[in-house]
């Protein structure tokens, strides 16, 4: 997949399919959107396109929750995965926001040679949003382009969409998040030293450092498994707190990997969510929290 900054650098010689979104955790809908659009390209050998913006809209916008269940490294991932041939990025600045649709077509049918546009029912782009899926139809039949429109994924009854996962999460629905996800929530971040009280009581802990403005699931315990580059993957035991037994501070994600010995400092870990176990919790004393701790371990064996 080929990955610029640049629209403008772009001059495609052959005709391509473009989606357009923010496509924040690449989850089943974008999957479906995506994969549509790609499958379809492909099969008039033509180019399939994915137009996005860094940082997220809405952190400009002020519309939608800011923290990102996707870095846009993990995001350029995801969207290789679908087999997209090219991937814009663009950088999302007021200029862009005030941008007219009409100038943002224009801009896609000459550098991009965009065919056909990809959207979902309540797409809209430009400023003030004001080009809707009619105006985009108006448009592409003035112009030659044509305008696809998907309908949402649903699953269990309701539309798949980023605010649903970001839900899901604040209230710790790890299972709700994973399946609108199509996969688990993933966190990765670079292990740092803490207090070492983990390996002074037998459980020695991973302290992760997660990217800034991530969203991170409630605050409790879960299980998971653990992918190092260098130690591979482990089963493990997550906690996501303040914990509030040994001495209440800042926000920090643990993580056990059972059965794992060896040293992880300053390495990246990423850290899949697959089951919640429990709230975080204070517990009377040190001793209450070390049995508290091996249940959980116990638990997370059975599940995963």
């Amino acid at each position: 997949m080929e990955l610029t900054h640049d629209l403008e650098s772009l001059n495609l010689s052959i005709p391509s399919h473009v989606t357009i979104g923010a496509f924040d955790g690449v989850h089943r809908g974008h999957q479906h959107l995506i994969g549509s659009m790609v499958r379809a390209a492909h099969e008039a050998a033509r180019i399939a396109v994915v137009l996005t913006f860094d940082p997220h809209p809405g952190a400009l916008l002020g519309r939608r929750p800011t923290a990102a269940l996707t870095t846009l490294e993990e995001r350029a991932a995801l969207i290789a995965d679908l087999e997209v041939d090219v991937l814009v990025v663009l950088r999302f600045t007021p200029t862009v926001a005030g941008t007219p649709a009409t100038r943002f077509i224009h801009l896609m049918r000459h550098h991009l040679h965009m065919v056909e546009l990809w959207v979902g029912p309540d797409f809209a782009l430009g400023h003030r949003r004001e080009g809707n899926v009619p105006f985009l139809q108006q448009l592409g039949a003035q112009e030659g382009f044509a305008v696809r429109v998907v309908e949402p994924l649903r699953w269990r009854g309701a539309v798949v969409s980023s605010t649903r996962i970001r839900a899901a999460l604040t209230a710790g629905d790890i299972e709700e998040a994973n399946g609108c996800l199509g996969r688990p929530y993933r966190l990765t971040g670079q292990v740092v030293r803490g207090r070492g009280l983990g390996r002074q009581i037998g459980i020695p802990t991973a302290n992760l450092i997660p990217p800034p403005d991530r969203l991170l699931p409630a605050n409790g315990v879960y299980a998971g498994y653990a992918h190092t580059w260098e130690a591979g993957s482990w089963p493990t035991v997550i906690n996501v707190g303040v914990r509030p037994t040994i001495a209440p501070d800042h926000l920090t994600v643990e993580a056990h990997l059972l059965d794992f010995e060896g040293d992880l400092y300053d390495q990246t870990l990423a850290l899949d969510f697959i089951a919640r176990l429990r709230d975080e919790q204070a517990f009377p004393s040190l001793n209450a929290l070390v049995d508290q701790i091996q249940q959980d371990i116990a638990r997370a064996r059975e599940i995963l």
